[in-house]
């Protein structure tokens, strides 16, 4: 006996969405080809249902920045290329793996310099430009981490030129860390902010959670949380290939 075809309503309501949403996985070929009525009526299948499923799981902010992976990953599956679909998903987990382990190595790095530990021994004052070249970042990357709030430079009084010592120096190299890593201007700003009010405590949750309710801080901010929850989604990924997998040879 046939399997009965699904609407496009149907697959809206099992996945929580408006019906142009699937309309719109359709036209970008995020679906495999759906069949039609003599009278131009779309005919889903479970089919069609789960791998709209998978476009939903995939494109679920947040995710990593580059996404291009995950598109392609999507339009392999739909051209039923299961097994390189598979392949992107297991790359992309492992690239999740990969920015959780970084961001985990800069809270580290954060919390012994945060216990007092001195990175840089003081030495001769140096201008911006030659703290650019010490740090291996642009001269305009120090002046928006200044005009963002997240350190002050002390200035020549004769001339008011920027001079970084090792205090500086030390502060910098956690708040290029912590970037690269992926945590954003606000999330640093708060930590930094709890580091000198001689808190130097629970400083992961100063990364990953705002300050009340009332902030301005968004999920983006609480990056080690989010990297908890895209890794979960990644396996789930890689969850429903494998079901896609399984209904094609049961069909």
């Amino acid at each position: 006996m046939a399997p009965r075809p699904l609407r496009t309503r149907d697959l809206a309501r099992a996945l929580g969405v408006h019906v142009n949403t699937i309309r719109l996985y359709e036209a970008s070929g995020y679906l495999p080809p759906v069949p039609r009525d003599p009278n131009g009526y779309r005919r889903y299948l479970d089919l069609h249902l789960e791998h709209a499923r998978l476009v939903q799981i995939a494109l679920q902010w947040p995710t990593l920045s580059d996404r291009a992976l995950l598109y392609d990953l999507i339009a392999r599956a739909a051209a039923s290329d299961y097994g390189t679909a598979m392949e992107l998903a297991y790359r992309y987990l492992a690239r999740v793996r990969a920015e959780r382990t970084d961001a985990e190595a800069a809270a580290e790095f954060l919390e012994r310099w945060a216990s007092g530990q001195r990175l840089d021994i003081d030495g001769e004052r140096v201008s911006i430009s030659a703290a650019a070249r010490r740090l291996d970042v642009s001269v305009d990357m120090l002046r928006n981490w200044e005009r963002d709030g997240l350190l002050t430079v002390p200035r020549d009084p004769a001339n008011q030129y920027r001079r970084y010592g090792g205090h500086e120096f030390g502060r910098l190299r956690v708040i290029r860390t912590l970037a690269k890593a992926g945590y954003s201007h606000m999330a640093i700003l708060a930590m930094l902010r709890q580091v000198d009010q001689g808190n130097p405590n629970n400083l992961r949750d100063a990364l990953n959670l705002p300050p009340d309710e009332a902030s301005i801080y968004t999920v983006a901010d609480r990056w080690l949380a989010a990297l908890d929850e895209i890794e979960q989604r990644a396996l789930a990924v890689i969850r429903q290939i494998g079901l896609l997998i399984d209904l094609l040879h049961r069909n």
